[in-house]
């Protein structure tokens, strides 16, 4: 997925000769706390709603202040992973897009983000989960898709978390059923430690509730 593909249409841009006003409103209406400014196609950078909050006099173009414009943006072609980067390091709600003249192109809210995450986690896709504990020298995804496709199951998405200091890697596992009793045993049978299961039929301790209220409030 690249950085085109996740633009947001339906968002403009400031003008330097919008107002403050005009910015806060935008940002209130959209629930962001950035926005761009564009002068035609020439983008001239991110605005953060902290700096409009100061402004004593919300009737002044934005382009007459003088604020600390940001200047993140991402090229039309940049990986997903290089654009939840950025998000994370400087704490966006919104990243440009530009192409390679420079010409402002859109921007990606962290709304897009969210949902195109939960699309490649297949968070809408009913099935349990799975949390594996693994040596980082037995991290083999191809084993354990054997693993689960033995069951007549296939695994939707994965992801890996290493920790700091550790040789432990924790793998999550999201599974097209909820009877995972089968893969579980299978699973101790290959020396794997199973850490945790969620949203399986095999047990309610409250686990499968707290999931489904989760995966719901993502889903709002």
């Amino acid at each position: 997925m690249f950085a085109s593909e996740l633009i947001s249409n339906s968002i403009p841009p400031l003008k330097t000769s919008d107002s403050v006003q005009k910015a806060l409103e935008r940002m209130t209406e959209f629930k962001l706390y950035h926005l761009p400014i564009v002068n035609e196609t020439q983008f001239l950078g991110l605005l953060a709603e902290e700096e409009l909050i100061e402004v004593r006099d919300t009737e002044q173009a934005i382009g007459s202040l003088p604020l600390s414009i940001l200047n993140p943006f991402v090229y039309e072609d940049a990986h997903i992973y290089d654009i939840i980067r950025l998000f994370h390091q400087l704490h966006l709600s919104v990243v440009p897009v530009l192409d390679y003249k420079k010409n402002y192109l859109g921007l990606i809210s962290i709304n897009n983000l969210l949902d195109y995450t939960a699309d490649i986690y297949a968070v809408k896709e009913p099935g349990g989960i799975i949390v594996l504990e693994i040596s980082n020298r037995n991290n083999s995804l191809s084993h354990m898709a054997q693993i689960v496709e033995a069951d007549n199951a296939q695994i939707l998405s994965s992801y890996v978390q290493s920790f700091p200091d550790s040789t432990k890697l924790e793998v999550t596992l999201k599974i097209n059923k909820t009877e995972l009793s089968g893969i579980i045993a299978s699973f101790e049978r290959y020396n794997y430690q199973v850490k945790a299961v969620f949203n399986s039929t095999i047990s309610d301790n409250g686990t499968e509730d707290r999931y489904n209220s989760f995966m719901n409030y993502l889903n709002v």
